[in-house]
């Protein structure tokens, strides 16, 4: 878990109600645009996060004590400390929702970065995990649940749902259910695939390593299960570079078009093997 704590951020000892326990977590996020230059700069993920404490301080209206999230997660993997451990938070939507539930808010928004990678993802378990520890209860659940909001955002909501799985980051492939051969993608077909299907010129290149991406792209939570053709195509694209995305790439690196790093990646984590 790499922490970054009050004392680090140059805040006080939160003047937050103290609060022993609770049913478990919610997740959130910021709800407006936020930035994509916090995928590349650490820097702009803190002065995202002091910014927020500073807008709520200056919130009259809600009369916050501190920042309202217990923690906050940034895309570099990092835990930042909002009112900590055994503090009520203010982010649920009323009194008797904040008794209920902590609050873990990722740095993610409604435009510009709503993708969360999955460094952040492990940085929310991390969260989960030490307010666990610490009179958190096994709930897991989203700002919506119980609240009329469209927050944590449909990609961090559908990881909730999922039971907020800690990402495969460990470098090890698994095996194929029930042991079988595990499928092996062909990159240089499945490029080949994707750069001629978007314009649709001539006729869509059909390609069984494709279906095998787009299968893991519908687990990932990207791509419609209807999709699933075999033909790289628009849709596809748009899904793979939502995946790059995720991954922390920007610019021409996330166009939608695979590249070893990124598939390889996404078959250890959905049990098929990339050659070139």
């Amino acid at each position: 878990m790499k922490l970054v704590t009050r004392a680090a951020l140059g805040w006080p000892v939160s003047a937050a109600p103290s609060q022993s326990s609770a049913k478990g977590v919610k997740v959130h996020y910021e709800g407006t645009a936020v930035s994509t230059k916090l995928l590349t700069d650490h820097g702009a993920c803190l002065d995202e996060w002091k910014n927020i404490r500073r807008s709520h301080l200056a919130n009259t209206a809600e009369n916050y004590s501190d920042v309202a999230y217990n923690y906050a997660a940034c895309p570099h993997g990092y835990l930042l400390e909002g009112r900590g451990l055994r503090r009520r938070t203010g982010a649920n939507g009323n009194q008797a929702l904040n008794q209920q539930h902590y609050a873990i808010l990722g740095l993610v928004g409604s435009s510009g970065l709503t993708e969360p990678p999955d460094a952040m993802l492990s940085a929310i378990r991390d969260g989960i995990d030490l307010l666990r520890k610490n009179g958190a209860g096994p709930e897991i659940k989203g700002h919506r649940d119980g609240y009329a909001t469209a927050c944590p955002g449909g990609p961090l909501y559908a990881w909730v749902k999922k039971g907020a799985p800690r990402p495969d980051d460990d470098g090890e492939e698994k095996p194929a259910a029930g042991g079988a051969k595990k499928p092996v993608v062909d990159l240089s077909r499945l490029v080949a695939a994707a750069r001629t299907d978007p314009p649709r010129k001539g006729t869509p290149v059909s390609y069984s390593g494709a279906k095998v991406v787009e299968q893991a792209l519908v687990k990932e939570g990207l791509l419609a299960k209807g999709l699933t053709d075999g033909h790289f195509g628009s849709a596809t694209v748009a899904a793979y570079a939502k995946l790059q995305r995720r991954y922390g790439y920007t610019g021409r690196d996330a166009d939608g078009i695979p590249g070893r790093t990124t598939l390889t990646r996404l078959g250890k984590a959905h049990g098929f093997t990339v050659k070139d």
